[in-house]
């Protein structure tokens, strides 16, 4: 008898778990549910060196919609928008050159 080998994928074990790669340099754009249909845009993981609350002025006149920016231990610097505008953030920040698009992970249902 042969020796088989299956590929080991884990779809539940996180990239950051892997050596060789890092957390740092991806950013999160997450959908939260808050009450009935009403739900939040997180995004986290910008560089340090970018203006945040620029960025969230921006997105807030070209979205129309409210946004805030939130001091978090983990993640530094969170911008909150109100809707679902994971693709627009992301269609945002690949347009305006800010980060690379295989470099922004979207999140949520």
């Amino acid at each position: 008898m042969s020796n088989i080998q299956f590929n080991n994928f884990d779809a539940f074990k996180d990239a950051a778990d892997e050596p060789g790669a890092s957390q740092g340099d991806k950013v999160h754009v997450r959908v939260q549910q808050r009450n009935g249909r009403k739900c939040i845009t997180t995004v986290a993981g910008l560089a340090d060196d970018l203006d945040i609350k620029r960025i969230c002025k921006a997105f807030k006149k070209n979205f129309s919609c409210n946004g805030a920016v939130q001091k978090d231990e983990e993640s530094g610097e969170v911008i909150q928008l109100s809707g679902d505008q994971r693709t627009n953030v992301k269609d945002f920040l690949v347009d305006q050159e800010i980060c690379h698009s295989d470099a922004i992970v979207l999140h949520g249902f």
